[in-house]
């Protein structure tokens, strides 16, 4: 049985990985107007932070990090007087991506920043709009946003392209009167960007950004879903009780599914890790029956099924409470680092902890 959980994990990791993909997003904008400070606020890792990143045409670089599930192309050279083949050699690099049979490949979303204290649209901002909205959706993101004036307005009638105008203090500071001024516009830009980008790329979405916990919890809460929706057909036919560790691919595969969308290590190592722990912390052995015969102690009256059958609503109840403690713990975490993502061996204790009281309290 360990050997076959070994191989399942080891599935269910891979699986997890081609479920959640990559999301690609635009940063277009000139320079000085904020885009690295506003990917490294948004975004898991301090991308903007790992170097040059890599050249795609002559003014474009696209930022990566193999652990975060996201690639910012950061299109600079607005500002000069070449834009036009600046933007000339970006459309021709989106149109090529967008035709790659690999939509992994394919660019989702664009933001456009354009800073408040310039308080002026220029013409390279214009055309590079009207060119990327032809292909995704536009976002335009007013930076260092500390006075509006009426300037968001401004930006909206010159640009109705764009699908929405979003002002955005990406870092807390401090005004000349001694002024705290908090950060702001991050939680609704990721929710906006969430809306536009395709369902297939919103789990990786999620996964990268570090802003928005509850975002991450939606997703989480869907994976829970159709799990529990798994292990009901499972159970549809009352399967006996030796036969239980046929629900334990659901379960881990739920566990990698929830693990991807919050960010943390999707890892055959972790993945075993929290796994094994789990069956430890009630007081099983590690195999697949017994972690089922554990949480079926959590359930209120299923401990009576031991030795006769495991029925539909049984097995339901049983993934859901695994799933939903699990994004209890995520978010509880990640709360407490301010959306950074929590440390392995904190999870892991912290999970055997929440089922070892659910199951105290059932």
């Amino acid at each position: 049985m360990e050997l076959q959980l070994t191989e399942e994990i080891r599935r269910q990791v891979d699986e997890a990985f081609r479920r959640r993909g990559r999301v690609n997003i635009v940063i277009a904008g000139r320079s000085g107007v904020g885009k690295s400070t506003l990917i490294n606020a948004v975004f898991h890792g301090r991308i903007a932070d790992t170097g040059q990143g890599r050249p795609v045409t002559q003014e474009t670089r696209e930022y990566t990090k193999s652990d975060v599930p996201v690639s910012i192309l950061d299109t600079r050279g607005l500002e000069l007087g070449a834009y036009k083949q600046t933007l000339s050699l970006l459309e021709d690099l989106v149109a090529t991506r967008g035709r790659d049979a690999d939509a992994t490949r394919h660019l989702h979303c664009a933001w456009l920043c354009i800073g408040e204290d310039s308080r002026r649209v220029e013409d390279g901002d214009l055309e590079v709009a009207r060119m990327l909205s032809r292909h995704m959706p536009v976002v335009v993101v007013v930076t260092k946003a500390r006075n509006d004036q009426g300037f968001r307005a401004e930006v909206e009638r010159l640009l109705p392209m764009a699908r929405n105008v979003m002002r955005v203090r990406a870092l807390q500071e401090t005004d000349d009167e001694g002024n705290t001024l908090q950060a702001k516009g991050l939680v609704e830009l990721v929710e906006l960007t969430m809306e536009l980008v395709p369902e297939a790329q919103r789990n990786a979405f999620a996964a990268a950004q570090r802003v928005s916990i509850e975002q991450k919890r939606k997703r989480a809460h869907g994976i829970v879903a159709s799990a529990a929706a798994a292990a009901a057909a499972i159970g549809a036919t009352p399967i006996p009780f030796a036969d239980a560790a046929l629900l334990v691919p659901t379960q881990v595969g739920m566990l990698a599914g929830i693990s991807s969308v919050f960010g943390m290590p999707l890892t055959e190592a972790f993945l075993s890790t929290l796994v094994s722990s789990v069956a430890t912390g009630l007081g099983a052995t590690f195999s697949g029956q017994a972690i089922v015969s554990g949480l079926l102690k959590v359930i209120p009256g299923a401990g009576t099924l031991v030795g006769a059958l495991i029925a539909a609503s049984t097995a339901t109840a049983l993934t859901t409470l695994f799933g939903e403690a699990y994004i209890a713990v995520l978010s509880r975490l990640m709360e407490r680092r301010a959306g950074e993502i929590p440390l392995v061996e904190d999870v892991i204790s912290a999970f055997k902890e929440e089922l070892s009281l659910r199951r105290a309290s059932a």
